[in-house]
């Protein structure tokens, strides 16, 4: 069968409608659960709140900046528009897709919110009878975010290039999702964290009380932020790494010289039969008789991997696409598996390395602090060689003599990047299993504040613990596709470089400018993390400073006395004003230097910029977010009753070292493979700026 690009825009469109009326039916199943508890209504409703007022108030300042930004596009990308002649056209179109890929980003962090807010309090109340009940809630709520996020992507997408029917204004709509997800999940991981840090040092290290005693003025601001953060950051964030994979695929698909659209359309037929492969994962979830809850997030991820894989063969078959690009992407795919099962064995509580850092707090926490950080170096190594191998594996598949001299030398490249799009392939899969961490850590919160009694807060604690570990894992799944997808946005980078003149065949580091520009771009991810966490820092002392003085200045707060309740808003207040002062400087740093290199030493500082950029943040990205995911479920370990159990030494200890986790696995970690992709597309858009001027380029 001879395919065309009008059936593959067809399909893109009916495959993300089904996801979307799937979306639609796990979202009504979830809101015909029972919530009768009062209590519980109360406080996921000051959840609810307190999340649409920070979101209000963040995507106000992001409107303006997107608004600033998309008049700077029109005026100066792709070409001034004074130099465009008869192409200004594309400066508009390039806007306006800047704006749409803003626009959807936006829309799918506050989808992610609104389900969220209504599957907490129903997993909660479900835990009372029983852990399956309340898993499929928490999960279900969770894949109504992934398919809409990764519906959005494929449809968005498709209708971009439907419209323009060139890739390179893709580049506007992958920088519009990447700059929103940058500025979102920073500001949502400062906001979230300086609520869970203070609420743990002052609750659980200063008085002894259970991470979610309503007495403690912070607890309900640390629920609202696992939904901004965890939930509505994390949205955007996959959306974009989904977005800026495609982007780069067509963008090389369409520089190759095959002389037809087949690539192009393999490109979308993966992306659609990607989603499809998840909505029947999605859909055969399930705890079995004597599984657990990792269990069953793990064994879907599974499903979805080898129904992909299946579909992708019959497609490639029937279709006459060429098994080299199927081959790459089957190898970024079972790379991302592999990825995922080694941050599994760092991060989950039934494995050694988790117990060994609970032990080793049984001796304080500067030991508990020093094993989780060294545990977590040692983490980023296979994800390292996991992401080395499969752009190595890649590119040499793809760049035999025969297939580059059939379709140019871009033909290696366009390899890497569908091994990235292989590796995404089953975003929506993991997003669900993301976004069902933060909700069942909400329920496990509502569950103690609800009063709904030791096993129900058992079973909470079960699905929280699973949480944690497959979220560890999904990150895991996210920086390596990112990794591989700057490898290939790289790659895009000398092909816009090149159409303006610069004639890069590659890089050289013994070369002045291109070393220049490593340094400088391997500097960028440890600063950038920097500023992020000492946002956290600020912000949470402000709080601890702000609990303490309700409990010294409320009578009977810290007694419990019946009737006594904290000023949660004043928390919620102090976590919202410092993350929307800290949301802009951090990626605006990495934006500016990105500028700065390319004015300086020209497009070959910006390659080794690029470079330095991605092999820097890779390794800060993984270990963070494994080692925070480690100290977490460590602390977890021991409050199950091991080393002592909750109020022990060992207990305050895993608790220091989750609160330094904290910033590293939800703020730092997660947001910089967002920075490496920003800069990516800034550095592509601004090509023709950087060849025609720079200081010593």
């Amino acid at each position: 069968m001879t395919p065309t690009l009008t059936m593959f825009y067809l399909v893109s469109v009916v495959v993300s409608a089904i996801a979307f009326a799937f979306a639609a039916y796990l979202y009504f199943w979830v809101k015909r659960q029972p919530q009768e508890n009062k209590r519980i209504t109360e406080v996921a409703g000051l959840i609810r709140d307190g999340a649409n007022t920070f979101m209000r108030r963040e995507y106000k300042i992001l409107a303006i900046f997107a608004a600033v930004i998309a008049v700077l596009i029109v005026v100066f990308l792709p070409t001034p528009i004074w130099q465009a002649g008869e192409n200004w056209w594309k400066n508009v179109a390039m806007a306006i897709s800047y704006v749409g890929g803003t626009v959807l980003s936006a829309i799918a962090g506050k989808l992610g919110l609104v389900v969220a807010s209504l599957s907490n309090g129903r997993s909660a109340e479900a835990a009372k009878k029983g852990i399956k009940p309340a898993f499929l809630i928490g999960f279900r709520g969770g894949s109504v975010m992934g398919l809409l996020v990764v519906g959005f992507a494929v449809l968005g997408v498709a209708a971009v290039l439907a419209i323009v029917k060139e890739a390179s204004i893709l580049l506007g709509f992958s920088f519009g999702a990447s700059s929103l997800a940058l500025f979102a999940k920073a500001g949502g991981g400062i906001f979230t964290k300086t609520a869970d840090v203070a609420a743990d040092l002052t609750g659980k290290v200063e008085l002894g009380i259970a991470e979610d005693d309503p007495r403690n003025p912070a607890v309900i601001a640390d629920n609202v932020g696992d939904n901004v953060g965890d939930v509505a950051g994390m949205g955007a964030d996959l959306f974009d790494s989904n977005v800026a994979a495609l982007t780069s695929a067509l963008v090389i698909a369409q520089s190759l010289t095959g002389g037809d659209d087949k690539s192009v359309i393999m490109v979308l037929c993966y992306a659609a039969l990607g989603l499809l492969a998840s909505i029947i994962g999605i859909a055969t979830a399930r705890i079995t008789k004597n599984g657990t809850p990792t269990g069953a997030l793990n064994s879907s991820t599974y499903v979805t991997s080898a129904v992909f894989m299946a579909l992708t063969a019959g497609a490639t078959a029937l279709f006459g696409f060429s098994w080299h690009i199927w081959g790459c992407a089957t190898i970024g795919l079972v790379v991302g598996v592999i990825i995922g099962l080694a941050t599994d064995y760092f991060t989950d509580d039934t494995k050694p390395i988790v117990k060994k850092v609970a032990h080793a707090s049984k001796s304080g926490p500067a030991f508990t602090v020093l094993s989780g950080v060294s545990y977590g170096f040692i983490s980023a190594l296979p994800a390292m060689i996991g992401i080395a191998i499969s752009a190595l594996a890649a590119y040499k598949i793809c760049g035999t003599e025969a297939l580059i001299e059939q379709y140019g030398a871009n033909y290696p490249l366009f390899g890497i990047s569908m091994a990235a799009v292989g590796m995404l392939s089953i975003v929506a899969m993991i997003i669900s299993n993301d976004a069902y961490g933060p909700i069942v850590d909400n329920a496990r919160g509502l569950a103690e504040m609800g009063g709904l009694g030791e096993e129900a807060i058992r079973v909470a604690d079960e699905l929280d613990s699973a949480g944690n570990t497959v979220k560890a894992v999904t990150k895991g799944f996210s920086i390596g596709a990112a990794g591989l997808t700057v490898i290939s946005l790289l790659g895009t980078f000398m092909s816009e470089a090149n159409a303006a003149g610069a004639n890069i065949t590659g890089f050289d580091i013994m070369d002045p400018t291109v070393f220049f520009g490593i340094l400088v771009g391997a500097a960028v991810p440890a600063v950038f993390s920097a500023m992020l966490i000492l946002g956290v820092d600020k912000n949470a002392q402000k709080m601890v400073a702000e609990i303490h003085r309700q409990f010294n200045s409320i009578p009977g707060l810290k007694e419990g006395k019946e009737g006594v309740v904290p000023e949660y808003d004043k928390c919620i207040d102090v976590a919202t004003t410092g993350a929307l002062r800290e949301l802009i400087p951090a990626g605006l740093v990495a934006i500016l230097a990105t500028i700065a290199v390319g004015f300086i030493g020209g497009p070959t500082a910006i390659g080794g910029f690029l470079l330095g950029n991605i092999v820097s943040g890779l390794l800060l990205s993984l270990f963070m977010s494994n080692a925070g995911g480690l100290w977490d479920n460590s602390k977890k370990y021991v409050e199950a009753g091991n080393e002592g159990g909750k109020g022990s030494e060992a207990h305050k200890a895993a608790v220091i070292g989750d609160t330094v986790g904290d910033p590293f696995k939800d703020t730092a970690g997660p947001s910089i493979n967002t920075q490496i992709t920003v800069v990516s597309l800034v550095a592509s858009l601004l090509s023709s700026a950087f060849v025609a001027f720079s200081f010593f380029g």
